[in-house]
């Protein structure tokens, strides 16, 4: 069990890295320039082709592994004490987060771009302002990058429903469960495609990207059927290594290609160029798509289990940190951003300086805030009068 939750921890730590790497391509390029958190006018819009390939994997991955976890987590404690270490290690901290760091988020959006700051209310997530240019940050504050959490708490207490009342699967295999997973994304892609419902639902609680929600539900219970299936008991199988990395090659090669060429369409008006039709072509970008993304976790975590299943004093510390570098790293990054903003150096330097410096001091705030409470702890314990442990 300890071989296995070290691969799995440091996978975690990396994809958390992996989505600062994202994050902090986004203040380099327009696609997003109205709605990210700094508007920096140096501009490479080929680090989009990064954040499009990264995409493809980030969150797959730990919806993966919070999903290879849960059965455990369930298996351990009865359906109270579940909840309540859920709503302790996930709706607690963003809520603390959705009414701190969203505010924070819109007050750098505004001073980046030298605007003046606005009305209180205005700040919170919940707050829509009515006709006006939505796509603007400051008229339609959102969760952002805290979305993550209320859809993992959704999705583990689905899971504890269906644990409840018997639906685990156990005789479905992996491969069964990960060609059903290509399957029902493809289907569920094509019907929210052609509902025109792509993008993102926004509300008070959930957001998510309408046409990924069923396919990250997926991939966690696939987590779930690996743990209890329990996949990494297996010797290595360098074949289906090499095979998973040419299916990767090809597959990614024909999602970039289908993939810009759906994107110019959507932004060249009228210009409805498509390799064979729009329905067979978003057939195949849903379909490689999802095979990118599942050959892409299958090298990840053969290299991880088999190169990188050990531990050390930086990786636990790493590793302790994932969490809270995940909660607080987007204001972290927006004032490392900011700071640089004047800095006459070409875009792609600026990404790769923010990348570090964000990821470096997001672990060096997380870690600054354990030591502390873990102080105080130790010196409220020590205030205890001897007479109280007579007590106990």
């Amino acid at each position: 069990m300890k071989n296995r939750i070290y691969f799995l921890d440091h996978l975690r730590t990396f994809a958390i890295f992996l989505v600062v790497v994202v994050h902090a391509g986004l203040v380099y390029e327009w696609v997003l320039d109205t709605m990210w958190i700094v508007s920096d006018p140096v501009k490479n819009n080929s680090i989009g082709l990064i954040r499009m390939y990264l995409d493809l994997i980030v969150m797959f991955t730990i919806f993966f592994v919070s999903g290879y976890f849960i059965p455990l987590s369930v298996k351990k404690k009865n359906t109270l004490d579940f909840l309540k270490s859920k709503v302790k290690r996930i709706l607690w901290p963003w809520l603390l987060a959705v009414f701190t760091l969203i505010p924070a988020y819109k007050f750098i959006y505004l001073y980046s771009r030298g605007l003046p700051q606005e009305e209180w209310f205005s700040y919170f997530h919940i707050f829509q302002r009515a006709d006006s240019n939505l796509w603007l940050f400051s008229n339609n504050p959102n969760q952002n990058w805290l979305w993550f959490l209320p859809i993992l708490f959704t999705f583990q207490l689905v899971y504890l429903g269906l644990s409840k009342i018997k639906i685990t699967w156990p005789k479905l295999s992996v491969k069964t469960g990960v060609i059903l997973t290509i399957i029902i994304g493809i289907i569920y892609g094509m019907i929210i495609s052609g509902a025109g419902l792509t993008g993102w639902y926004y509300s008070g609680f959930l957001e998510f990207q309408r046409e990924r929600l069923l396919p990250y539900f997926m991939v966690f219970l696939l987590g779930a059927l690996c743990q209890k299936k329990k996949v990494f008991e297996a010797p290595k199988n360098m074949k289906l290594y090499i095979w998973a990395n040419v299916v990767l090659t090809f597959a990614l090669g024909i999602f970039t290609a289908v993939a810009l060429n759906l994107f110019f369409n959507l932004i060249e008006p009228g210009r409805n160029y498509f390799f064979v039709s729009d329905f067979v072509d978003r057939i195949v970008y849903y379909f490689t798509g999802l095979l990118s993304m599942f050959s892409f976790l299958y090298v990840l975590i053969h290299v991880f289990r088999f190169s990188l299943n050990r531990t050390g004093p930086l990786m636990e510390e790493l590793n302790r940190n994932s969490y809270g570098v995940y909660i607080i790293h987007m204001i972290v990054l927006g004032g490392i951003a900011l700071w640089m903003l004047p800095w006459a150096i070409p875009a792609m330097l600026k990404f790769l300086i923010l990348t570090v410096l964000t990821f470096v001091g997001s672990n060096l705030l997380v870690s600054g805030y354990r030591f502390l409470m873990a102080k105080i702890r130790t010196r409220n314990h020590m205030d205890v009068p001897a007479s109280e442990f007579a007590k106990g």
